[in-house]
């Protein structure tokens, strides 16, 4: 195994989790914040750009880890550089869109539920 392999892995993980939010809210016909919206990454893109912005996540994940190396789900390094990207980015996601949705202010109830 090279290390090349399991900063790909690394990658492919913050890849994979950063499809869910998109797609998903693209799928429930909600729009949600994306490197397209203005302004990047604060405002608000469609549920459509938000689908194909998370599909193309799926893609760029998959070829960094069924691609690169040889990736097994019985080789503890390579679950766990994977594992450290989707933590990664779930953390980094959770703080940086918390403030559009009241997420790191726990009292506070958003305006739109």
């Amino acid at each position: 195994m090279l290390l090349i392999w399991l900063l790909s892995y690394f990658f492919g993980g913050i890849f994979l989790a950063n499809a869910l939010p998109h797609l998903i809210s693209g799928m429930m016909g909600r729009p949600f914040q994306s490197p397209f919206a203005k302004p990047p990454g604060e405002g608000l893109s469609s549920s459509t750009v938000n689908v194909l912005w998370g599909f193309s996540n799926i893609v760029i994940g998959y070829l960094f880890v069924c691609r690169v190396g040889d990736f097994s789900l019985e080789d503890t390094a390579d679950v766990a550089a994977l594992g450290a990207g989707v933590l990664l980015i779930a953390l980094f996601s959770a703080r940086r869109f918390g403030r559009f949705n009241g997420g790191n202010t726990p009292d506070h109830t958003p305006d739109h539920q």
